[in-house]
């Protein structure tokens, strides 16, 4: 990663970005939400999280599959 390539990169994170951990400990939460139709305004750290991360937007994904009970990649 060149020099520059990492100050873009700091300098467009969202500041309310709750990084991996934060948002590993409330995914089930956001997923809960998402599933019910629930507001999740409240969880605007793993939204914005989740906007940047790649790794935490498939863990995302997988959950939300699961919650609303679609096979996973690779299931049939």
């Amino acid at each position: 990663m060149t020099a520059q390539s990492w100050l873009e990169e700091l300098l467009a994170t969202d500041l309310a970005d709750a990084g991996c951990d934060g948002t590993f400990d409330l995914l089930d939460l956001y997923v809960e939400a998402q599933v019910s139709g629930r507001d999740t305004e409240r969880f605007r750290g793993v939204i914005a999280h989740l906007r940047g991360c790649a790794p935490c937007r498939e863990d995302h994904a997988g959950l939300l599959a699961a919650a609303r009970g679609q096979p996973q990649r690779g299931e049939a």
